[in-house]
């Protein structure tokens, strides 16, 4: 099924008196880049989350949040730094004597610096790190879960967004397929028209026209190249239906249109066809802004 690479995923579990809510956020991005922000406690997960999301998402900028909150006090340790606080009031006294101030150095104005006074919520012991992992990746599974339904809705949206305007494409081609032929004998009966009025009365040599269409009608024929994009519609039909990663896929196959289309233009002596191809070029457009968002 076709992912988009735009999704937003949630997860939340709380047990053991502990609570984990995963936020997951993707964009269109050239590879798959994934950035996990876990609280300093885990940071030692940080590569297992990462490959809890890249199981299932392949490509594009992730960014994963994780939210931890401990509901008891089980993990919690008031600590203080004593040497960190004879420091702070080395310097008070410093600046009682300095600037001659008569006021007591108090415990608060003390415990209020940072760090003096942290409160440490770190895991102790296999039993409660194993309970951790198992809340946080509940979390992160079901974020994952969301994310992907998401970006697969999206994918599907555009599938049959592309799928439209492939239908376009083949009708725009059918239509230059049909007023091809008659450009080589629209171009025999201007040059005729030339030529009459150019030498008048003198005799025309058919033989020498016959040779000029057909020069024209070589130079000019589209025929490998309306074939050609023919197939590349077919592959890119065949590839919207696949169900691995194929947005790579897609952008080569698009740039191939684009080129025949070109080439069609450069070929084209005709007005009408010449309009065809600035709208196919369009659609071709359209398609390629959509598949930029494909995983």
């Amino acid at each position: 099924m076709i992912k988009s690479m735009t999704g937003y995923g949630r997860g939340e579990c709380s047990k053991y008196n502990r609570k984990f809510v995963v936020e997951i956020k993707s964009v269109n991005h050239r590879y798959n880049d994934i950035n996990v922000k876990l609280p300093r406690v885990l940071s030692g997960l940080e590569e297992s989350v990462r490959k809890a999301v890249s199981s299932k998402v392949s490509r594009g900028k992730t960014d994963v949040y994780v939210n931890y909150e401990a509901l008891g006090d089980t993990d919690v340790t008031i600590k203080f730094n004593e040497a960190l606080a004879d420091e702070y009031y080395k310097v008070l006294n410093s600046i009682k004597e300095r600037y001659n101030i008569d006021e007591k150095i108090s415990i608060s104005s003390i415990s209020r610096f940072q760090d003096v006074i942290s409160v440490d919520r770190g895991v102790d012991g296999k039993q409660e790190m194993a309970e951790m992992q198992e809340v946080l990746f509940e979390a992160v599974n079901e974020a994952v879960s969301n994310i992907v339904e998401m970006r697969e809705k999206e994918g599907a949206s555009l599938k049959n967004d592309m799928l439209e305007k492939l239908k376009s494409i083949e009708s725009m081609s059918a239509k230059i397929i049909e007023k091809a032929p008659s450009v080589a004998q629209s171009f025999r009966e201007k040059l005729t028209q030339r030529l009459a009025e150019a030498l008048k009365d003198t005799e025309i040599d058919e033989a020498r026209i016959l040779t000029e269409v057909t020069i024209f009608a070589d130079r000019s024929c589209i025929d490998e190249e309306i074939t050609r994009l023919g197939s590349h519609i077919e592959q890119m039909k065949s590839i919207l239906e696949e169900n691995d990663s194929i947005g790579r896929k897609l952008d080569f196959l698009v740039q191939e249109m684009n080129r025949e289309v070109n080439t069609i233009g450069s070929k084209a002596s005709d007005i009408e066809i010449t309009q065809i191809v600035v709208d196919l070029k369009s659609e071709i457009e359209k398609i390629r802004e959509q598949i930029q968002n494909i995983e």
